[in-house]
Parts: C-alpha cells; structure tokens; sequence
C-alpha cells in the first residue's frame, strides 16, 4: 500500500533520472538504471505487498554507484569493506535527500535509509527485504557474468560464495529461488544446488 503516490512516484521518476546519467552500459541501457529496474521487478514478483519503503530502498539500492569507484580505497580486504560501508552510507544520503526533494517526511526517510545502508539484516523487515531482493536479483542476473571474470576461482571458492549469499536470505527467498521463482543460470545450477545442499 503506497500512503502517497504522488510523493511514490516522484521519488522513484529522482532515482531514475539520477541512475539514467551513469555512462556505463548494460544491454544498452545506463548499468544502475537497469540495475534498479531489475530490483524492482524482482520485489514484485518476489512480495507483491512488499512495503512502500522496501519498494523505495530496493530501487534506491545502487544509486548513483559509479561516482564511488573501488579505486577510491585501497587495496585488499579492509580497503574493500571499507568500499562498501562507504557505498551504503553514501546510498543512504543520496536516496534520502532525493526522497526530500519529492515531499516525504522525515520519518519515513530515515526508514529507507537504514534499509539501504544495510543496518538490521535479520532484524529490520525493509532490509532483509532488501538483502533478500538484491541476492535473488545476483543470481538471476549476474552471476554468471561475475563467474566469467573470475575464471580462476577454484570450485570450493564458488561454493563459499553461494553459501555467503545464501545465508545472507530469508528462507521464503531461499525457498523462491529454489522453486521456479527465479531463473537460475543454467550453466551454475550444479554448483548452486550443491552449494545449498551443504556441498
């Protein structure tokens, strides 16, 4: 249920207008325009009566990404995670201040905030939602092309990172995509099922 589909709708018309100037391509579209599609896409078929500020965060969620590059950080594995706490808070202020600008208030922003920045998963509903759509989005989308460019990863490394994003879902996600909710890449399907298994 959507409380103000003016204020809706003109957040969601903010985040795309601001994802559409990303010069990077995917299938001939601005990469996190699409991205942001994809999510939304997802959490309908996923929870159709998901909440309007799951609706908002899942469309928020990469928001203008590439003006943050990896190269901003150092090397290795702090200057990731650095990265991507970074990115979250950075996600966050971007979604929050455009959410303004289309008349919400100030209640509801910090809502979506705290989903996109990632705080509370497995606690907060709006961003286990998240965390929930953005894997299921991974899989369906991604993976494979992300399986192509690491061509060396050996087999129990592949199976480490199914069983990361794995735990990172509700079980209703782990059950939908298990089940026909997703297309799952045909070419990781054995990898995947026995990554869930428990290898």
């Amino acid at each position: 249920m959507i409380a103000n589909p003016e204020h809706f709708n003109q957040a969601i018309a903010l985040f795309d207008a601001a994802n559409a100037q990303d010069p990077n391509q995917d299938e001939g579209q601005p990469k996190e325009l699409l991205y942001a599609q994809r999510m939304t896409e997802m959490i309908g078929r996923f929870a159709p009566e998901a909440s309007e500020v799951a609706r908002l965060a899942v469309r928020a969620q990469h928001i203008k990404r590439w003006t943050v590059p990896r190269s901003n950080y150092p090397l290795g594995k702090p200057g990731y995670f650095a990265w991507r706490t970074g990115l979250y808070r950075f996600h966050a202020e971007t979604a929050g201040e455009l959410m303004r600008q289309a008349g919400y208030d100030e209640a509801t922003i910090e809502q979506v905030k705290l989903a996109v920045s990632k705080q509370g998963i497995k606690t907060n509903a709006d961003t286990q939602m998240l965390e929930d759509v953005s894997c299921l989005v991974f899989i369906e989308y991604y993976m494979l092309g992300f399986a192509g460019q690491q061509a060396d990863y050996t087999e129990e490394k592949w199976l480490g990172i199914i069983r990361k994003t794995w735990a990172k879902m509700s079980g209703a996600a782990q059950i939908f995509a298990t089940t026909g909710g997703i297309k799952l890449p045909e070419a990781l399907v054995p990898l995947i099922l026995k990554a869930v298994a428990g290898g």
